[in-house]
């Protein structure tokens, strides 16, 4: 059994503020890079691209991150060079801030290279960090025990996030 924790209605509803943050933020630069981590952390990147895309006039160029989640220590392999967002503004995104390992070294990969500004956001944050990680901008925040498990699930018909 699926204990829904957010609808399609909602993701849409969060994507949307998180856009709208991102562009306060970030009003000031010309252009804003969203590093989406494979694979769901880049769908929601998209998803919030194409907010960003209709709400304010920032050039808003995404970027996949790959990072082997059982071997977080080895490469972080970006799909634009370096020097594309280096100076520039960054959102790193992901779905679900878990243990915060993921997160902690894609951190790390993006601060080898200097940014006008940097920020993390996910859709929910789960309040279990390994990591002294946070996520700026956040859907949802749940205290949830480390046996249940979070997935999000995007679909082209609906999208939805549960706790299993």
């Amino acid at each position: 059994m699926k204990n829904i924790i957010l609808t399609d209605t909602e993701i849409r509803h969060k994507t949307k503020r998180i856009a709208y943050q991102i562009y306060e933020t970030f009003s000031t630069e010309k252009e804003v890079i969203l590093a989406g981590i494979a694979s769901n952390g880049y769908v929601f990147a998209q998803k919030i691209a194409e907010e960003l895309r209709q709400i304010s006039d920032l050039k808003v160029t995404l970027c996949e991150v790959k990072i082997n989640k059982q071997d977080p220590k080895g490469p972080v392999v970006t799909s634009i060079p370096k020097e594309s967002y280096e100076n520039k503004g960054l959102v790193l995104i992901d779905d679900v801030l878990n243990s915060g390992t993921t997160l902690i070294y894609g951190v790390k990969h993006f601060l080898e290279v200097t940014l006008s500004k940097f920020k993390t956001a996910v859709l929910v944050d789960r309040n279990h960090k390994k990591y002294p990680v946070k996520a700026d901008f956040k859907g949802i925040s749940l205290s949830t025990s480390l046996q249940e498990h979070i997935q999000v699930v995007f679909d082209e018909k609906e999208s939805y996030a549960y706790l299993s």
